[in-house]
This record gives structure tokens, sequence and C-alpha cells, in this order.
């Protein structure tokens, strides 16, 4: 076996209360870049939706991240290697659905996540929790394992609703549960250049959060279908707009320089 080095782990919550703004699909596609770029990587599938598990091509057939949040079962238990080498996923299921309520009634209910996370910091670079669409239970649990969060945020019409929300969230958590928490960034995500909306949102989100990403994922129908084949987009097509956008993303998350410079998509 060849040696194994110890790494310092990030762990980042990809959270956002609104359904539909990339969540999954940046968890995915920002894991698989990042697997590329050399770094071990872990999505822990947070959503009982399960939809990160589906677009990497799993159907959760024993524990799950369930098991992990209310039974105490390890990370490494759960954990499953992906068609991406570096990249693995431990997988969610329906009755994850469930453990909102369940919680409610378990001692130091909001430090279940965190307790399970820590114990795989030194396996992976980067832990990549994908939120479900709420800020219930299992997202302040998300929030209070995380180091950092991602928000991603839709080109559409009332993009920044809800965000005073999810900023409030983040201060109550960063007050009470996790103090070192940080806002990484903001994600805008479905930018559609033939639209003014799309410039529009763009520019609003950029001017009210400086710590907006540089890089912008645009709509793509090839990065719609790729989670039918079980494939990040950098597999699914990797000569598409979509694949340089996401290995831009992870550039910049990195800190390397950006393979494709998408960052002048808008603005």
């Amino acid at each position: 076996m060849g040696e194994q080095r110890y790494m310092l782990t990030t762990v980042i919550a990809l959270a956002n209360q609104k359904g539909g703004v990339g969540k999954t699909t940046t968890a995915i596609n920002l894991g698989a870049c990042l697997a590329r770029l050399g770094k071990r990587v872990l999505i822990f599938d947070f959503d009982p939706q399960a939809n990160s598990s589906a677009g990497l091509g799993m159907r959760t057939e024993g524990a799950s991240t369930y098991d992990v949040v209310v039974g105490d079962v390890p990370v490494r238990d759960i954990v499953a290697a992906t068609t991406t080498e570096g990249l693995d996923l431990a997988p969610a299921s329906p009755s994850l659905a469930g453990a909102e309520v369940e919680l409610v009634p378990m001692m130091a209910r909001e430090f279940r996540l965190k307790r399970a996370i820590d114990g795989t910091r030194g396996t992976y670079d980067y832990v990549l929790i994908d939120c479900p669409p709420s800020l219930g239970l299992l997202t302040v649990n998300a929030l209070t394992a995380a180091d950092e969060v991602i928000v991603p945020v839709q080109c559409e019409y009332l993009a920044l609703e809800g965000l005073s929300q999810l900023t409030s969230t983040l201060e109550l958590v960063r007050r009470n549960l996790n103090s070192s928490l940080k806002l990484r960034g903001l994600l805008l995500t479905m930018f559609d250049g033939r639209t003014n909306l799309s410039q529009q949102v763009a520019d609003e989100v950029q001017a009210h959060f400086p710590q907006t990403f540089k890089t912008i994922i645009p709509r793509s129908v090839r990065l719609s279908e790729a989670p039918s084949h079980g494939l990040p987009i950098t597999k699914y097509d990797p000569s598409s707009r979509a694949a340089r956008a996401y290995e831009d993303l992870a550039a910049e998350l990195v800190g390397v320089p950006m393979p494709s410079q998408n960052a002048g998509l808008a603005g």
C-alpha cells in the first residue's frame, strides 16, 4: 500500500432554502472537478431526495447518511467510491425525511452531524455537504459541522428573495453553534447570456454580496442530462461550457489559475 498523507480537511455546506438553485448539481460537479485537481473529496448527501446519490449513479441499499446522524454509524462505514477517481459518496436515503422529527428530542441535536463529520477529518481534502432545500434541523446540523458555506443562487427573478433569511440563519449558527463558520461565497447558477434578466440578477447579487464567486455557471441542457446517466458533467460532456465552468470554480476555490477564464461570462 502507498503511503497515506494526512489532509487538512475543509468541510463545505452547499445551502439555500430555495429548491432548484443548483445545490446538488454543484456538489456533484464541483466534487468531480476538485478530484480532477488531485484532491480527495467526499460528497455527503444530506437531502432526503438523495439526488446527489442518484446523480452519481448510486442507489442506497444499506446504511445511509440517515444512519450516521440518527444511529451514530461512522461515516466511513457508509462511504462508496464513485466512477471518478478521488471522489467518494456518503449516500442519502428517503428515511432522512424523518430525521428532522427524530432529532428533536436528542441531546445536542444540532451537533450530531458535526461529531460524525469530524471523524472524516484527515481523510479528505474537501467534504461537500449537499443540504436539503430548507432551514430545518438537517441544514442547521450541516452548518454546525461546516467550516464554510457556498450558496448557489439561480440567475432568475426573485433570486435575492430568501437570502436575507439564510444570512440570518448563518449569523444565528455563528453566534450559538459554530463561531468559525464562514460564508465562502455565493455562486451564480443557470446564467443565460441571451437574457437581460440573467445579467441584471448577476449584477444585483454581485453588488449586494462582494464575496460572490467570479465563476458563473451557465444554463445548460447537457448539465441537466448528466445526472440521468449517473455522471458528472466532466465525464458526460467534458468539452461543454458547463464542464469548463465547474473546472473554473474548483480552481477558484483551491486558489489556482482558472483553466478557461470563465470569469468574464457576466459583468
